[in-house]
């Protein structure tokens, strides 16, 4: 007698039938994805809202103009006095934005600096980006430049500008060189660092005491300086560059695993890391440019970051977009708090406050910590 072996049935293709037929294992799995990705969103949502509070805290904060006064300028310009209506347009509402991009550039590029590296102590300032701008407007003011039918702040910003996007283009073209790996270039922009504090340091030598004073106040980092100009080229800068960022979020994040497992990932890492390095430079470069040396935003803001929801770039960078935001425009708040009909350089705060902000983030990053994995 034949014996037919018993047939395994084939589960449905639809229905409930097929939900059974996961594994057990994986519907935890991806429902924990789901739930952290929320969480991570959240979180992205609570920044963007105390940004608000802090921006609009940041506006309506001045002596010489109470709130509710300058809420009306902003709204109702043309039944405002001109003298108002300069105090709000050309003085507080650009003070405000600025600290924003600035604040949203400098933590982006610091972002991106140290996935490219691989340092988290990397920072847009690394590769000598800063000191070289500095140097460009201790040079236009020294020179003669700024008189020369130039406005003071306009050849200041331009001559800094044009210092920056020198030493990004020495650090591209090195990094270029089959020779050139993560250490090389950080040893490169170190060079570049000494180089410039020291050209920095001949002029203000040679600087008489009024372009002394100028000088010494560049290098403190104040949003004062801020031009509409000067506010819609960092903004254009910013959005180019972000948007390039976010379009290559993956690779970004594959970049953190190593160079040797991007490659194998079949990831261009020379093409990125120069590309990603040019938008960095361009931004830190604009944003110096603009306000001067304005320290640990770049640093900081990564970090703060990197605790809330990880590496994954397409959480990642924006929240070190809000964080840096945040942090700087709060230490533009307090910068108008600390001497009543006073303004202190921003720089000063962000230093004050950044050091003691930072050691916070070490001790705290190197506390054990227990992940539960989802069963």
């Amino acid at each position: 007698m034949s014996h037919v072996a018993p047939t395994r049935s084939t589960p449905a293709v639809n229905g409930k039938d097929h939900k059974d037929s996961i594994p057990q294992r994986q519907r935890p799995g991806v429902s924990w994805y789901r739930a952290a990705s929320r969480r991570k969103v959240a979180i992205i949502a609570g920044l963007a809202a105390l940004l608000c509070a802090v921006t609009a805290t940041d506006f309506l904060i001045g002596s010489s103009m109470p709130a509710n006064e300058a809420i009306y300028v902003l709204f109702h310009p043309s039944d405002s006095r001109p003298v108002d209506r300069q105090i709000i347009f050309d003085i507080r509402l650009p003070m405000t934005i600025t600290a924003v991009l600035i604040g949203a550039a400098l933590a982006a590029a610091g972002a991106e600096m140290q996935t490219i590296l691989g340092n988290p102590l990397a920072e847009p300032y690394t590769l000598g980006i800063s000191a070289a701008s500095s140097f460009g407007a201790a040079f236009a003011t020294v020179s003669g430049f700024t008189a020369a039918g130039i406005g003071a702040t306009l050849g200041m910003a331009g001559s800094a500008w044009v210092f920056g996007i020198a030493a990004c283009a020495v650090i591209v073209l090195f990094s270029r060189s089959k020779s050139a790996g993560t250490e090389g270039m950080i040893l490169l922009g170190i060079a570049i660092v000494f180089l410039f504090d020291a050209l920095l340091a001949l002029m203000q030598y040679l600087a008489s005491q009024t372009q002394l004073e100028q000088v010494v106040f560049w290098t403190m980092g104040s949003l004062t300086r801020a031009k509409w100009p000067q506010i819609c080229l960092l903004a254009l800068v910013s959005l180019i560059v972000i948007a390039f960022f976010y379009r290559n979020a993956w690779t970004l994040t594959a970049f953190r695993m190593g160079d040797d497992r991007a490659r194998s990932m079949g990831i261009n890492v020379n093409r990125l890391r120069t590309l990603t390095l040019v938008g960095v430079s361009l931004m830190a470069a604009t944003a110096v440019s603009m306000a001067g040396t304005i320290g640990f935003i770049g640093l900081v803001g990564p970090h703060i970051a990197r605790m809330l929801v990880g590496e994954d770039q397409r959480f990642f960078l924006t929240t070190s977009i809000f964080s840096g935001a945040l942090l700087l425009t709060s230490a533009s708040v307090v910068s108008k708090l600390i001497q009543p009909g006073a303004i202190l350089p921003v720089g000063i705060i962000t230093a004050i406050v950044g050091v003691p902000a930072f050691v916070v983030l070490i001790v705290l990053r190197r506390r054990p910590r227990t992940v539960s994995s989802p069963t």
